[in-house]
């Protein structure tokens, strides 16, 4: 009760111009808070030239921010003695400043890590990487989890609490949580094996069990697929790290392969000039790899003659392979068409007793 009379008789005793001052310093550092924060970021950053890629910084505007509570602080300090300010008071003045400041350094240094920020950038070049691939975005992540927790503890500590009883009672609760968080740890398991296996990355069309589909986001715990049917599935990682996934998008080539099934009575003239014009043809075919190209007489069955070809195709995109694959069927046909010759049709002889 002493206190707060102290302070109510230190409000009704300061002088007009203190407050004016105090205010003066919290304007002072808002406006300055700009200019200090360039300069900060320029002195730390020798290469940078562009003071654009200084404001697009991550520390830019947690700079600001924190230089314009430095300005409130100082004020509250110089307001200290005529407010009649106890030292406990000031203590936790100080407390919350430090956690202010903790909390806006850790936001700043955790949007370093963020994807396309200027770190990164530099990251990447110096690893000679093209993009931010599967396995860096999800180390990225770690280590913004790493920075948060860090600074939950260093607040904590700053609040007095005690961390060994803090242990403690996470040792007592810690089965009940392990019980209720075994998903939890299967799913960050797997996605640290997704992290070093790399079976797939984002942007790669995979297909596994009934789902087909392009990978958009792989987090801790689950991974985000869109179908093609535009429907998002997340899938979790302790799922998709146990399942055997076809990864279409890392395929080098495609095959191509078909069986035309000629009329029995076919001329065997007429059989060898097409097998030789259809080699030909798919050699001479851009999207082609030559030295995969087999047309061969297969096999004669009850329907007719089979013809196998069969092929390599550089195109590795399905919609490109659709096209390319249209394309041979239409030359396949136009050859039929030369050469007179009739695909045999499935027939099943009846006969009856009379």
């Amino acid at each position: 009760m002493q206190q707060i009379s102290d302070f109510f008789t230190g409000i009704s005793a300061i002088k007009f111009a203190d407050v004016v001052f105090a205010i003066g310093i919290v304007i002072l550092f808002k406006v300055l808070s700009s200019s200090i924060s360039y300069c900060i970021i320029k002195l730390f950053k020798m290469r940078v030239k562009k003071g654009r890629e200084i404001r697009e910084s991550a520390f830019y505007k947690p700079l600001k921010l924190f230089i314009s509570v430095l300005g409130i602080y100082i004020a509250i300090c110089f307001l200290k003695t005529p407010l009649n300010l106890s030292s406990s008071v000031m203590t936790i003045v100080n407390k919350v400043f430090i956690i202010i400041g903790i909390i806006i350094f850790a936001r700043g240094l955790a949007q370093s890590f963020v994807p396309g920020s200027a770190l990164v950038y530099r990251m990447i070049n110096a690893t000679e990487k093209e993009e931010v691939d599967t396995s860096f975005n999800f180390l990225l992540k770690i280590i913004r989890f790493v920075i948060y927790v860090i600074a939950i503890f260093l607040i904590i500590t700053e609040l007095g609490i005690n961390l060994n009883g803090l242990i403690a009672g996470f040792g007592i609760t810690g089965l009940i949580v392990t019980l209720a968080a075994q998903d939890t740890a299967k799913n960050l398991f797997g996605g640290l094996v997704i992290f070093l296996d790399k079976p797939f990355v984002v942007g790669d069309w995979i297909q596994f069990d009934k789902y087909e589909g392009t990978v958009e986001d792989i987090t801790f715990r689950s991974t985000r697929i869109r179908t093609f049917e535009n429907s998002v599935v997340n899938v979790p990682n302790s799922v998709l790290s146990n399942t055997s996934i076809n990864n279409w998008s890392r395929m080098e080539k495609r095959r191509f392969k078909c069986t035309l099934c000629l009329e029995i009575d076919t001329p065997l003239g007429k059989v060898q000039r097409l097998t030789k014009r259809i080699q030909e043809m798919l050699i001479k075919h851009d999207d082609i790899i030559d030295e995969s190209v087999i047309v061969k007489f297969d096999s004669i069955s009850n329907n007719g003659i089979d013809l196998l070809v069969y092929s390599y195709t550089n195109s590795v995109d399905y919609a490109s392979f659709l096209q390319e694959k249209e394309k041979i069927n239409y030359m396949l046909m136009k050859l039929l068409e030369e050469e007179g010759v009739q695909l045999a049709y499935d027939t099943k002889t009846v006969y009856v007793k009379q």
